[in-house]
């Protein structure tokens, strides 16, 4: 009877044994779990990081881009500006010229005749 017992003991510690390392994997199995999601969690945040890193590298790029844009059409508008001036500069000078030979020719060489008029021209 008392091995019978001591046998009963024996193995009713073993099943509680068994029982808490079931208990011990199960736990770990949880801790695992929650380690993996966390370690998911932390991907995710990184790559959100990431994409909004990017947008704001387009949203500079793009700025930077419109900001060239802007640049290069003010350096245009000025090269414009200034060969405008430089036709209106070039006209005056030539209109100057014309009026002054065709002033220089009128009043001073009423007699002159169309060939000289040519060679002076």
């Amino acid at each position: 009877r008392e091995s019978r017992e001591k046998e009963e003991r024996r193995q009713l510690a073993a099943r509680e044994r068994e029982k808490e390392e079931a208990r011990c994997q199960e736990r770990e199995r949880e801790r695992e779990e929650r380690e993996r999601e966390r370690e998911r969690e932390r991907e995710e945040r990184e790559r959100e990081r990431e994409r909004e890193e990017r947008a704001r590298e387009r949203e500079r790029d793009e700025r930077e881009r419109e900001r060239e844009e802007r640049e290069r059409e003010r350096a245009r508008e000025e090269r414009d500006r200034e060969m405008e001036r430089e036709r209106e500069a070039s006209g005056e000078r030539e209109r100057e010229r014309i009026d002054r030979k065709s002033t220089r020719l009128n009043s001073s060489h009423l007699g002159i005749s169309y060939a000289v008029f040519c060679l002076k021209k």
